[in-house]
């Protein structure tokens, strides 16, 4: 009886040093409002650390903490190494003519503070259906952000922040001041009447995006955002040795920051409260708290720890997780049960494996092949017949064995759709099975598309499609390998730049449009290709093309000649006029293979860096400024300078401007554009043409007339105007 009063006085006494652990400095404020102001935070002289000072200011009712008295508000203070604070949101917002009613683009700088913006708790954010949003580093070394686009409510989704009416990306690492720069590409003329703002902003990652948010948003002005602190520029084993070292209590540890220099301390296991006071780690009564206590019958504390005993009679060592508290059993009788039990356990398990076995298989199966899209495939190949019908399935086993399991030295490439392996197959063909990255329904629907694409494809310069999988999670197309890669690689990457001769890039270009040519008009039924760029064309062992990638591809119907669409595509490679209108045509894959065109003659990217004339970093939009102004040679490769010709040269960039008309209806098709290319790589100069008059020749293709106003419809098609300014429509830009 004695022993378990005296149990209860230590746990008694134990809980009241444990509630007296000090937060503060012993005569500092420890709140100012409704926040805690912990050290080494404080407010007044000799409360705080260096640079942790907080100004509490009573002009609000509460009154509210603001960090090193800037305009910040704390709204949370935590020795865990966090804080809450208010941050500003930037807004840029219009009128219905697209004039600028109000714009806010704020800046903030803690980089005379101990304060960084944490990349694992926030989110660079940006609301808006025309908006281009940046977080740009103070002295402009760095430029992240993204882009969002919609002229139609009903392609903006709830709960996801895609790029349809909001965009987001991560916030870097080590991140202490920025700006934050808003751009529109239209000034909201197209969205004015439901998002006549954008908004950007960073937020936490529990932020969810919703519709209502374009018009709720004009009248907030801040959101909560969380920082990460630590003490000094120096990690725990050099800091240990300094005579300010921060972890002075007792039974505390250090543990250097994991976003940039300096360390931050933690009480040690089995104790709790303030490590940067002496005596601010006290004791953690176990026994009384439900989720530590791992007791069965009675728990004692101690000093850091507890334990646990067993009533009398009883064995044991007393914890649920343990050994427990139990009678002692004669150990025959104990073997005898043990042995009974395992028998009859091990009895029950293979009867029931073996009858469950092969039902549990063939349901898997059957879940996987509908999961997968297996029935709407077999619903839409079999009317095609012919070469669809003959596409080989595959087994899993065949495809984990070519690919040693999937194993990542076999990757060569990766991407939204998925990850694509390099494989062997039994008979030793070496072929690329890319393995499908599907998360929805219409997912599927776009990998059953390419499917189908592919099967009704029979073309050279088409990679092949040798068959599929359906049996495992995600399913596994299986095509002919391409040894040298994309020609957006051989063009771009180090060690690659300009290594095509000019025949090469022209063969390329000719083959490519033979492809695209074949299938617009040869194949059974007309096929548009939608993304159409060097990075989705391939290149075999002898540098020949193979077009790729037809999961955004569409059948066409022979009594149509467009089809409406949610606009999809690559930036830099987007037809304007397919953008605008939301009809895609075969002349939507020809303004695209016109910015292929000029890749191959200037050697750079679709979209650049700005540049003195070039926009916003559109490679097409500066091409067609370059021929307007006779500066074609200032922006095509030396490489290709040095061996071409200025006839060959002049006509590849005339075809390639006629491919990047503003209106489709001026540019030429596939099938005319693969006639020129053809005839270009067979040209040579007449013996009594002159040095020095190389410029003046008779072009391949009629000039086109100037594009006049069309009709521009509303998205439901009732209300039509007509476009005055339809030709000064120019390519859509945007900046990465």
């Amino acid at each position: 009886m004695t022993t378990a009063w005296q149990m209860l006085l230590l746990q008694l006494l134990w809980q009241a040093s444990a509630s007296t652990a000090p937060i503060a400095r012993e005569g500092c404020q420890e709140w100012c409002g409704d926040v805690e102001v912990p050290y080494p935070f404080g407010m007044g002289d000799g409360c705080f650390l260096e640079g942790f000072d907080v100004t509490c200011n009573s002009s609000f009712k509460p009154p509210k903490p603001f960090p090193g008295g800037g305009n910040i508000e704390a709204l949370d203070i935590s020795l865990d190494g966090l804080m809450t604070v208010n941050h500003f949101i930037a807004h840029d917002c219009y009128d219905k003519n697209g004039v600028s009613t109000r714009s806010n683009q704020p800046s903030i700088d803690l980089s005379q503070r101990p304060y960084k913006f944490s990349d694992a708790r926030n989110k660079f954010v940006s609301i808006g259906c025309d908006t281009q949003a940046y977080v740009i580093d103070r002295d402009y070394k760095f430029w992240t952000g993204c882009a969002s686009l919609c002229d139609n409510m009903s392609y903006v989704i709830n709960g996801t922040c895609s790029g349809i009416g909001c965009c987001e990306t991560s916030v870097p690492k080590g991140l202490r001041a920025f700006n934050i720069s808003l751009r529109s590409y239209y000034n909201h003329r197209y969205c004015g009447e439901f998002s006549p703002c954008s908004y950007a902003f960073l937020a936490d990652h529990s932020f969810e995006f919703n519709a209502t948010m374009f018009s709720s948003y004009e009248k907030v002005e801040t959101r909560p955002v969380t920082l990460e602190w630590a003490v000094g520029n120096k990690a725990c084993e050099e800091a240990r040795n300094d005579k300010d070292f921060a972890c002075v209590a007792e039974q505390s540890e250090c543990y250097n920051s994991t976003n940039g220099q300096g360390y931050r301390c933690n009480c040690s296991q089995g104790y709790q409260g303030n490590p940067y006071l002496e005596g601010g780690c006290k004791d953690v009564n176990e026994c009384e708290d439900e989720a530590k206590n791992q007791c069965i019958d009675q728990c004692q504390n101690t000093e850091g720890s507890y334990f646990c005993v067993c009533q009398k009679g009883m064995k044991g060592d007393g914890r649920r997780n343990g050994t427990g508290c139990s009678r002692k059993l004669p150990y025959l009788q104990m073997g005898l049960g043990l042995g009974i039990c395992i028998l009859f356990l091990v009895a029950s398990i293979s009867w029931l494996y073996w009858i469950i076995r092969k039902r549990r298989l063939m349901k898997l199966r059957e879940k996987f092949f509908e999961q997968n899209g297996g029935l709407l495939l077999r619903q839409q190949i079999t009317p095609l017949g012919g070469a669809a019908n003959a596409l080989r399935i595959f087994t899993s086993e065949e495809l984990q064995r070519a690919t040693d399991n999937y194993d990542e030295s076999h990757i060569i490439g990766k991407g939204g759709f998925g990850t694509v392996y390099k494989g062997v197959l039994l008979d030793h063909r070496v072929v690329a099975i890319k393995r499908s990255r599907i998360s929805d329904e219409g997912q599927i629907q776009q990998f059953i598309n390419e499917v189908v694409v592919l099967s009704n494809i029979i073309h050279r310069n088409v990679v092949k499609l040798l068959g599929c999988c359906f049996e495992t999670q995600v399913p596994l197309l299986v095509y002919e390998f391409m040894s040298n890669g994309t020609l957006s690689e051989c063009l771009h990457d180090e060690g690659h730049a300009a290594s095509l001769t000019l025949e090469s890039r022209l063969r390329i270009a000719a083959e490519s449009a033979e492809a695209l040519a074949y299938l617009h008009s040869s194949a059974i039924t007309p096929i548009i290709h939608r993304d159409v760029k060097s990075s989705n064309i391939l290149l075999d062992e002898n540098y020949s093309a193979k077009v790729s990638d037809f999961g955004t591809s569409r059948l066409v119907p022979f009594d149509r000649s467009c089809l409406n669409s949610l606009v999809r595509g690559t930036f830099g490679y987007l037809d304007p006029e397919y953008f605008h209108t939301g009809q895609f045509t075969d002349k939507s894959d020809v303004y695209s293979f016109g910015v292929v065109l000029v890749e191959l003659l200037t050697g750079e990217r679709a979209i650049t860096g700005a540049r003195s004339g070039q926009g916003n970093g559109n490679l097409a939009s500066y091409f067609v400024g370059c021929m307007n102004e006779n500066r074609l040679m200032e922006i095509v490769e030396n490489r290709v300078v040095q061996e071409g010709s200025m006839e060959k040269l002049v006509a590849v960039a005339e075809l390639a401007k006629r491919c990047l008309l503003l209106s489709g209806e001026g540019r030429p098709t596939m099938k005319e554009v693969a006639m020129v290319l053809d005839g270009i790589r067979t040209f040579k100069k007449h013996p009594w043409v002159k040095e020095g008059n190389e410029a003046f020749f008779e072009p391949l293709l009629p000039q086109p007339l100037l594009p006049q106003p069309t009709l521009v419809c509303s998205a439901g098609g009732s209300l039509c105007e007509r476009d005055s300014s339809y030709s000064a429509m120019v390519p859509l830009n945007i900046m990465r």
